[in-house]
């Protein structure tokens, strides 16, 4: 199989449209040996671009784990970036099916811009264990030796968001992994810890489901601004810091309207395997 190893604000991925839709079931047991960062070629999750009846392309993307995730930022602009540089596409606006719906990107210069679609703030929905539905904001949380704030946001996957006055190695990695296993979240979730810096920036470090800490994500950095603005603490354009880079997010607080995500992403290298 041939690959690229590419990365968007250093959340990296093998991507390759060398695998056949009837093939993928066979393929996922391979994926952890893949994104191993000493036996395989190393990355945060593996994107398959596949034909779709209903877009210009499917994605699918596996977490490093080998458990599949319906969405990915930082994956799909990178899947963009593929198939211009395969020459598989020459539109400057293209459709992608995803597990989270059709979502269309565009070109801005050497950036990606994705509409990732409207938030998904249904506590049944994201999902969670609350009872009654509604929204999770601010939702008081036993984790591990600490109570947290959580508010819940699903961008096609599951988000929780921490708002904390400081980023810390032990926070992310000790209660991190404790909040993707909570029992509130039957599906697991993804952790983002938050630092305000003003209303249009903030600071963020992110624990992903089925890969631990990452240097970005694009989903979680959507959710992190929209609970942001469902907790009046940001305002519409945003800019987010991560380990690998920044990246952009616009939402105007409306819940049927869709979130932007803009951002880079690059071709590291080509190889077989």
């Amino acid at each position: 199989m041939r690959f690229a190893k590419m990365e968007g604000t250093g959340n990296d991925f093998v991507v390759t449209h060398e695998v056949e839709p009837s093939q993928v079931d066979a393929f996922v047991r391979g994926v952890p040996l893949l994104c191993d960062r000493r036996r395989g070629i190393g990355a945060d999750g593996v994107v398959l671009i596949l034909p779709s009846n209903r877009a210009d392309y499917r994605m699918r993307i596996f977490n490093a784990d080998g458990s599949e995730a319906e969405m990915c930022g930082n994956g799909i602009r990178c899947m963009v970036v593929y198939l211009e540089k395969k020459g598989m596409t020459a539109k400057g606006l293209l459709s992608v099916e995803t597990g989270a719906g059709l979502v269309s990107t565009s070109r801005l210069d050497k950036q990606v811009r994705v509409d990732m679609g409207p938030p998904i703030l249904d506590a049944d929905k994201i999902p969670t264990t609350k009872p009654g539905g509604g929204r999770v904001i601010m939702e008081s949380l036993t984790v591990g030796d600490r109570v947290m704030r959580v508010t819940a946001v699903s961008m096609g996957n599951p988000h929780a968001v921490v708002f904390v006055a400081a980023l810390t190695d032990d926070l992310v990695e000790r209660y991190g992994k404790l909040l993707e296993h909570h029992q509130f979240f039957p599906r697991r979730v993804n952790a983002e810890f938050v630092r305000l810096i003003s209303d249009s920036e903030i600071e963020m470090r992110v624990w992903e489901r089925g890969c631990g800490e990452t240097m970005a994500c694009g989903t979680g950095a959507c959710a992190a601004v929209v609970s942001g603005i469902l907790n009046g603490k940001l305002g519409a354009k945003v800019a987010v810091h991560l380990l690998g880079g920044d990246l952009f997010v616009e939402w105007d607080g409306e819940a049927s309207h869709s979130v932007s995500l803009t951002g880079p992403a690059r071709w590291v290298f080509e190889g077989e395997i």
